[in-house]
């Protein structure tokens, strides 16, 4: 009984693999060659001409293997694998696995199980999902959401320094379109276009960033109580990046290290400063705002570098050219890291 529902479903999932009938032609089988390996192992090739010889023998046997896509090995059983191949060059790969009372055929994207353990025999049948494969070109979009800095000679400045940076309010947000494409297994290079926010603000409240003929200046106001100052900035941004998915390339899907370097050159699209405080004998909240264009950077260029394992990415930037351009403003070249999204 079970041989007469294994012929029957095998011919419907063929059918079902291939889209169309199969039409079988009787061809006198010339030679064949058998390798037996360990204790049970066999693989035979069955060859019509010479031609298909000659090929063979220039063959990789571990590339057979690969392009065969097995099943996992079973401990116990015995397992069939056949290539079903059409005029047209469509091919099939038809697997076969037997054991005591229990038998799976499996073609393409459909699986085939008569289980006979029982005192009824149960036949079911089941569709593998289809293979993910990464197109040679695609695009995409991202947002970065991290906080800023920036180092002075080597170092981020201290507590003690009039422009050192508060981390917590000290945002970076940015918006990237971008397009990748495929190198080779595992191995892409992106690149795109996007804008760019950075926010610096003080440590120490009190401190004013002011414009001057010199670049910045920062003042301590002691006029009145201040409680929040920053420095923010926009920028359009083209960045490339090399990237390469040790998951992908060892075909473990997402559960892989991903990593990526490149540079970035962005312009500057607006900049100002922000001073918020209270009158010392009491008052409600005021703001001056400044205009920062006569004391930030029109350019902007660095390298940029991501991390990523599973679904969390992880990047960071760091400008090689300074955020002030006058010479006796602070040599502050802006860092920032954060989640990409």
């Amino acid at each position: 009984m079970k041989k007469y529902v294994i012929a029957m479903v095998f011919m419907a999932l063929v059918q079902m693999a291939f889209g169309k009938p199969i039409h079988t032609e009787e061809k006198p089988v010339n030679d064949s060659i058998i390798v037996e390996f360990g204790n049970s192992g066999k693989v035979v090739f069955v060859i019509d001409n010479p031609d298909d010889f000659e090929r063979l023998k220039k063959m990789d046997i571990n590339q057979i293997i690969r392009e065969l896509n097995l099943p996992e090995t079973k401990n116990e059983g015995e397992l069939t694998v056949v290539e079903i191949r059409q005029k047209g060059g469509q091919k099939e790969i038809v697997s076969i696995y037997e054991d005591v009372g229990e038998t799976e055929v499996t073609v393409g994207r459909y699986k085939l199980i008569v289980d006979e353990t029982g005192n009824r025999t149960k036949v079911k049948v089941e569709t593998i999902p289809k293979e993910k494969k990464d197109p040679p070109f695609r695009t995409y979009f991202n947002t970065d959401i991290g906080i800023n800095s920036y180092m002075e000679s080597g170092t981020i400045p201290g507590a003690g320094a009039a422009y050192s940076p508060k981390g917590w309010g000290s945002w970076n947000v940015g918006f990237h379109w971008m397009a990748s494409q495929k190198l080779s297994k595992g191995a892409f290079w992106d690149f795109g276009l996007g804008v760019s926010w950075y926010n610096f603000k003080l440590d120490n409240p009190r401190y004013q960033a002011v414009g001057s003929e010199d670049g910045v200046s920062f003042i301590n106001r002691t006029d009145v109580n201040g409680f929040k100052s920053k420095i923010s900035a926009s920028y359009l941004n083209a960045l490339t990046l090399f990237k390469f998915d040790f998951g992908k390339y060892n075909d473990s899907g997402r559960d892989g290290l991903r990593i990526g370097i490149g540079p970035y050159a962005g312009y500057r699209l607006g900049g100002r400063s922000k001073f918020v405080y209270r009158e010392l004998n009491g008052s409600g909240r005021k703001k001056e705002k400044e205009p920062a264009g006569s004391y930030l950077n029109n350019f902007r260029y660095g390298i940029r570098a991501e991390v990523g394992f599973k679904s969390v990415t992880f990047f960071t930037t760091y400008d090689l050219n300074p955020v002030f351009h006058q010479s006796l403003s602070p040599d502050l070249n802006p860092i920032s890291f954060g989640l990409v999204f």
